[in-house]
């Protein structure tokens, strides 16, 4: 019988299950021929970062000689090229290198960014400005990914073994792929007002789980966490009121408030005084002719004497 870390051939021979799943690595004496044409990269980076760029720049050229390329700063255009040379014999080098100008234009350090070349190491630059569109609300979702004095984002870095950077819009991560997908995940969930400690538990619970032999093929669904959305019921009232307040609203303006006259007139009021109006005009005007007729008459009477 074999070891459980030994694996029996058809032909009888044993062969190493860790060697079995190892990746060889790829030496420049096994590439017979260079790279014939010429493959080059460019990304632009911000200008609060030119001088720092400008004072790593030779370190940055040191880095790429290693794999046989060759890079370019241009101040002018606010970018960064990179390029295949004759000597290249890595035809995937020219990709970790577009990823290492990359991550340095999302502000990462030299010495981390430089870890792209490995092997076992990739990255994501995730872009969280257009999931929230008041800015406000971003800046809050944002600062709750980062945690209390930066805890969150290091939980997650220690659990996914990432190595993660909030940058204004973009998060840069490099890692296992495993793990950059874990980070994506947890940080598109994140603005999207799902908090990441619901992630970071399903995430210790999985490890939890691993570990343990009896576990590790059997459904893990009904033992992790779940997000609910509470808030339904208050949206869907909301809504309801809303469109009843749209119902109600008429497109025409609003009538013009009613006269003193028109209130009378609907009343009777109005004709009511018209009526006694002229009652008191004809009361009034029948006893000022008779006076008017007696002065008359006693001037005449006086011209006589």
């Amino acid at each position: 019988m074999a070891d459980d870390e030994q694996r029996e051939l058809f032909d009888g021979t044993f062969i190493d299950k860790k060697k079995m799943w190892e990746v060889p690595q790829y030496t420049e004496s096994e590439m017979k021929r260079s790279i014939v044409d010429e493959t080059s990269f460019a990304t632009i980076f911000p200008k609060y970062l030119e001088t720092y760029l400008q004072k790593i720049w030779p370190d940055v050229e040191l880095v790429l000689q290693k794999y046989k390329c060759k890079g370019e700063l241009n101040l002018t255009e606010g970018s960064m090229t990179v390029r295949t040379t004759k000597k290249s014999w890595d035809p995937y080098a020219i990709i970790n290198a577009r990823d290492f100008i990359k991550l340095l234009g999302r502000s990462v350090p030299l010495q981390q960014a430089a870890k792209i070349f490995q092997d076992d190491m990739s990255m994501e630059i995730i872009k969280i400005g257009g999931f929230v569109r008041n800015k406000e609300r971003f800046v809050k979702r944002r600062q709750r990914l980062l945690g209390p004095e930066g805890k969150t984002l290091k939980a997650l870095e220690l659990l996914t073994d990432c190595y993660i950077l909030v940058q204004g819009k973009t998060v840069a991560a490099m890692g296992g792929y495993k793990g950059l997908k874990a980070v994506k995940q947890i940080v598109e969930d994140c603005m999207q007002n799902i908090h990441p400690i619901y992630g970071l538990k399903r995430l210790l619970i999985r490890r939890e789980l691993a570990k343990d032999e009896k576990m590790k093929n059997e459904n893990w669904a009904r033992m992790l966490p779940s997000f609910k959305k509470q808030n339904l019921k208050r949206a869907k009232r909301k809504q309801v009121r809303r469109t009843k307040k749209l119902d109600s609203v008429s497109p025409f303006p609003p009538a013009p408030a009613p006269r003193k006259e028109d209130i009378a007139m609907e009343t009777g009021e109005y004709f009511l005084k018209k009526k006694r109006k002229e009652k008191s005009d004809g009361e009034g005007a029948q006893p000022a002719p008779k006076k008017a007729k007696t002065e008359k008459e006693k001037k005449k009477k006086k011209s006589k004497d």
